[in-house]
């Protein structure tokens, strides 16, 4: 099925990496130019919007990032032979296969009504049933994909808990909903976007807002067996108001939970009246308070609640606990660091699509970003503090969709590697490591004209370094050239691209799934 037509592919209009991918789906060999490292063998799969709107005219187009309906990319990468082969396929949600039978959107997007808005008493009063039970909610999942046990499925997600969609990795063939079997399911419509897969690879945790009791619940959910039930971890009840703050993703260390509760918070009224604001479901209510909120996981006993200055985070980078030399070793601190927009909520409105579609990047300057860093005591302390780590103007005073070596999730760590920006523009255009020890940002990647994807580490087999290993990224052209970015993740120097045939429409997240045969041979021949 072609889901758009020539007159989407950039160009002297737009950059292609804001377009329809022009097939429903496709599959094929890569072109490698340069060197794929002998021990990289496995799956790389990218997951984020790649159809912007169906049928044409205004109530068929998007406004929004967050709105394209989910495309998956699949690069199995086979470094052993020098190997690598692609491909895409749409998420078969109901969202996206009843928009295609219909000629327009049926379900609630980011910044998409539904086709009528609610007027009458009766109509409103369906609207909250379909808010409470999730009916009148999109689950198209455009923006998470994380393995689940051994990694023949995985769950691509966003911020709807219906949008919980398994697909097969190896075909991309969407297998179907995650469906929920705890009492969680009617009582919480919404979650948060990145659940977070423990190192062990056994357990998801993630993070329920509570519209009714106004708070949150951090949950627990297996990722090995066939049970799809969600157990409490612990709860805590928003200081600020009237409704919990918007968490599109949160930290963990060994022991502890962080739960952000920012200003930028959801606005029921709207949801239930089917009205876009501003920020569309969101309102900004600096008024109301911004506080870190800390969570045992072993006990569910929130151990720690601080205020803090107001902020504007969709990203928790990663978190780990702060040690003294003079108490025994024991935790007196939780350190969280997040890519932050200086508590300016206009990065939401930043992300229309019209905006950045725009040539213009002199008027369409980016929101400035940093890398901003949480200190949550443990003492008792009512107050938390913020930081930036380091020079914003070292990544262009731009930081996003970044990722770390996963060994060091919930650990003290070094490296960190983002998108970040070269200006002026209208959106992240190039890629930086980061050392937060050094506190400078080491050596970046830049194309002109091109939009790089979240770099993505993987770690070499055996190593011993932290920043041993690759760094994948897919990147779009200004012209419509699509390909797979390899850097050395310790130099940041490239070393292998994998062509696409085509135009590779911009996306969010991506994960990797080793294939272990490969490396044990690898590792054999070491």
């Amino acid at each position: 099925m072609d889901t758009g037509s020539r007159d989407d592919c950039g160009g002297a209009n737009h950059h292609c990496a804001w377009t329809n991918i022009r097939r429903e789906r496709w599959e094929g060999d890569l072109v490698v130019q340069g060197h794929i490292p002998a021990w990289l063998n496995g799956t790389y799969l990218r997951n984020g919007p790649g159809v912007w709107g169906v049928g044409g005219g205004k109530h068929g187009a998007f406004e929004h990032v967050f709105d394209g309906y989910a495309t998956l990319v699949r690069v199995s990468i086979r470094g052993a032979h020098g190997h690598a082969a692609g491909a895409h396929r749409q998420i078969e949600s109901d969202a996206y296969t009843s928009a295609m039978a219909r000629g327009r959107p049926v379900l609630r997007e980011f910044s998409q009504l539904c086709p009528r808005s609610p007027g009458s008493l009766l109509d409103r009063l369906r609207s909250a049933v379909g808010l409470a039970d999730g009916g009148a909610m999109s689950d198209n999942a455009n923006t998470v994909v994380v393995p689940l046990g051994d990694g023949r499925r995985v769950l691509c997600l966003a911020d709807v808990a219906k949008s919980s969609v398994l697909v097969d990795p190896e075909t991309l063939r969407t297998i179907g909903k995650l469906r929920y079997t705890d009492w969680m399911r009617w009582w919480c419509p919404v979650q948060c976007t990145h659940p977070v897969v423990t190192r062990s690879g056994d357990e998801l945790l993630t993070l329920l807002p509570d519209f009714a009791r106004r708070g949150y619940l951090a949950v627990r959910m297996s990722t090995t067996g066939s049970s799809s039930e969600r157990k409490v971890v612990g709860r805590v009840r928003c200081r600020g108001g009237p409704t919990p703050g918007w968490v599109h993703s949160f930290a963990v260390t060994e022991r502890y939970i962080v739960v952000p509760e920012m200003p930028l918070r959801y606005s029921v009224g709207r949801m239930l009246k089917s009205e876009i604001g501003p920020l569309y479901v969101l309102d900004w209510l600096p008024d109301s308070g911004s506080f870190m909120h800390v969570i045992c996981r072993s006990t569910g006993n929130t151990v720690a609640s601080v205020a803090v200055p107001p902020f504007v985070a969709f990203h928790f980078i990663n978190a780990y606990e702060e040690r003294g030399d003079d108490d025994g070793g024991m935790a007196n601190a939780v350190i969280a660091d997040c890519c932050e927009y200086y508590a300016d909520p206009a990065i939401i409105q930043a992300l229309a699509l019209h905006r950045l579609r725009s040539l213009d990047t002199a008027k369409e300057l980016f929101p400035e970003s940093r890398v901003a860093r949480f200190r949550i005591p443990l003492d008792g302390s009512p107050l938390g503090m913020l930081e930036t780590v380091l020079d914003p103007d070292a990544h262009g005073q731009g930081v996003e969709l970044s990722t770390i070596n996963p060994a060091y999730m919930g650990r003290e760590y070094r490296y960190l590697y983002a998108c970040s920006i070269r200006r002026p523009c209208n959106f992240f255009n190039s890629l930086t490591k980061m050392d937060l020890v050094e506190k400078e940002a080491k050596m970046s990647w830049h194309e002109e004209g091109t939009v790089p994807s979240e770099p993505f580490f993987v770690a070499r087999p055996g190593a011993t370094q932290e920043d041993d290993g690759v760094v994948i990224s897919t990147v779009t052209s200004m012209d419509g050239d699509g390909y797979v970015l390899l850097l050395d993740a310790a130099t940041f120097k490239e070393i292998a691209r994998l062509r696409f045939p085509y135009c590779l429409p911009f996306g969010f997240h991506g994960c990797w799934i080793p294939d272990k045969s490969s490396t044990n041979e690898y590792n054999n021949a070491e």
